[in-house]
């Protein structure tokens, strides 16, 4: 019997192993050879000489790496509470048992499934200043006024996080949804029976039950958007000049259009240290309330 329980647990090994190969080669790996990089002056050509903790002291007191880190900030204050407040509202639309519930959960999730590339270029098609949808659409509901979008840094960023919001919103909706089909009808039914309004069991028994995966979305929109690039990149290319340039576009330029990769991994690694106390304080916070709860 113990024999044939040994070779039963290693039956799922041969399947486990070319994932788990991957997972090395492709994730382990570069972690660590991240980290040796940020000690050393490394081009993309060959590696040079150790140096310590140069680059981190130099990363610390580069005013262009802080403008980038505030950027991003802004960008994850707008978007982040933003995002889960407009998911939740779709969530609870697309909930209602109404003949148009197919539509709006299509409609809601279909952008989410475009790639960046495409949702860019659609946002730059309807930004232009002069024939652009959203100026049109302006023109025709009486405002002469026609806004350089994507040229003006406030309004480059309003087109910036509308893009995001639409683009991504979708699947934090279908986290919302699917925790709002997981609550009980007994609830209602029981509050309904107690003469509680519409209002009131949204709050007293909807939302509470949204907690957890609220917090979910939270922890997982703060993560994503402290991580934004490839939208900036390809409608504004951090502009107008570097207003709007995130972290992560900044780490590109400078390990792969100046060459410098030493000190690219070394911005890498206080930004994953960034995100890392964040995200430790955000489960921590979420277990206290679950706690009072």
């Amino acid at each position: 019997m113990k024999k044939l329980t040994w070779k039963d647990d290693l039956r799922p090994v041969p399947f486990l192993l070319a994932f788990f190969v991957a997972y090395v080669l492709f994730t382990i790996y570069p972690i660590f050879k991240g980290m040796q990089m940020s000690f050393f002056n490394w081009t993309l050509i060959e590696q040079q000489e150790f140096i310590g903790l140069t680059h981190y002291i130099n990363v610390l007191s580069d005013p262009n790496f802080w403008e980038a880190f505030g950027n991003t900030s802004l960008f994850v204050l707008l978007s982040t509470p933003t995002m889960v407040i407009l998911a939740l509202g779709l969530a609870l639309m697309a909930n209602l048992n109404t003949r148009l519930q197919t539509f709006f959960r299509g409609s809601f999730f279909i952008p989410s499934i475009l790639s960046v590339s495409v949702i860019s270029f659609v946002a730059i098609f309807m930004l232009q200043p002069y024939t652009g949808v959203v100026n049109n659409l302006l023109q025709a509901v009486g405002l002469d006024a026609e806004p350089f979008w994507l040229a003006t840094p406030s309004l480059a960023w309003v087109s910036i996080i509308a893009v995001t919001l639409w683009w991504t919103v979708g699947f934090n909706m279908i986290l919302f949804l699917t925790a709002l089909q997981g609550i009980p009808d007994e609830l209602y039914e029981a509050a309904e029976v107690d003469g509680a309004t519409r209002q009131q069991m949204f709050w007293q028994i909807t939302l509470p039950q949204l907690l957890p995966i609220g917090r979910l979305i939270l922890l997982l929109q703060v993560l994503a958007s402290f991580k934004v690039f490839a939208q900036i990149l390809l409608i504004t290319d951090g502009g107008p000049g570097t207003t709007t340039r995130p972290i992560i576009l900044y780490i590109y330029e400078m390990g792969f259009q100046r060459y410098d990769l030493g000190y690219a991994a070394a911005m890498s690694y206080l930004l994953f240290m960034v995100l890392l106390v964040l995200s430790v304080i955000q489960l921590r916070l979420g277990g206290k309330e679950g706690r009072m709860l």
